[in-house]
């Protein structure tokens, strides 16, 4: 969490692997991010880590099935597009274009389009910034299954307060720092994978 321009979206692009750290030591596992050449990065991208951004990013001219269907046909072990639109609740809206789905359901297609890859790691930038807060809550919740039903690591960067309640360890950042860190005790952990 933190306010604009506090370094929130350089720490995702750096934990993605779109950015390296200009100082430190970035490790994900046995893979040290700092010194890794691009066709790595871009291994590592494709195979450990899902993308959520603020805006969806969906093809207009493609149905949902088939947004997510680009993604399937790159991945290692992918889930069927079916089945990941299924775990966001667009089950009934599979063969509906970008234009005739509202915001919260174009962004759970991008959320299905992230998942159906079955990434360890799920970064997610401002996931609900452009939706309304009842929609926002929906998000959030398919969000929150996918961290609970497949142990996919989550990271969401945000500088909305009432996303806290829903995270198991919440970091404060401002001007590139870290100000304070704290667990959230009335959750428990969803995954056990850790930076």
């Amino acid at each position: 969490m933190g306010p604009s321009g506090s370094g929130k979206t350089t720490l995702l692009n750096n934990l993605g692997g779109l950015d390296v750290p200009t100082a430190g030591e970035l490790r994900y596992r046995d893979f040290d991010l700092t010194c890794a050449l691009e066709p790595e990065l871009t291994r590592y991208r494709r195979d450990s880590v899902g993308f959520i951004f603020q805006f969806y990013n969906l093809i207009p001219s493609l149905t949902a099935r088939e947004n997510v269907a680009l993604i399937t046909e790159i991945a290692r072990d992918p889930m069927l597009p079916e089945d990941a639109l299924n775990l966001v609740n667009l089950g009934a809206r599979l063969d509906h274009f970008p234009a005739q789905l509202s915001g919260g359901e174009q962004q759970r297609v991008a959320i299905a389009r992230a998942i159906a890859k079955r990434p360890e790691v799920l970064l997610c930038d401002e996931p609900t910034g452009a939706l309304d807060v009842r929609t926002g809550i929906v998000v959030l919740e398919a969000i929150e299954r996918v961290n609970r039903e497949l142990g996919t690591l989550t990271v969401v960067i945000t500088h909305n307060a009432v996303m806290a309640g829903m995270a198991d360890r919440v970091i404060h950042i401002s001007d590139g720092r870290v100000q304070h860190e704290y667990r959230n005790a009335t959750r428990a952990p969803a995954s056990s994978l850790n930076w």
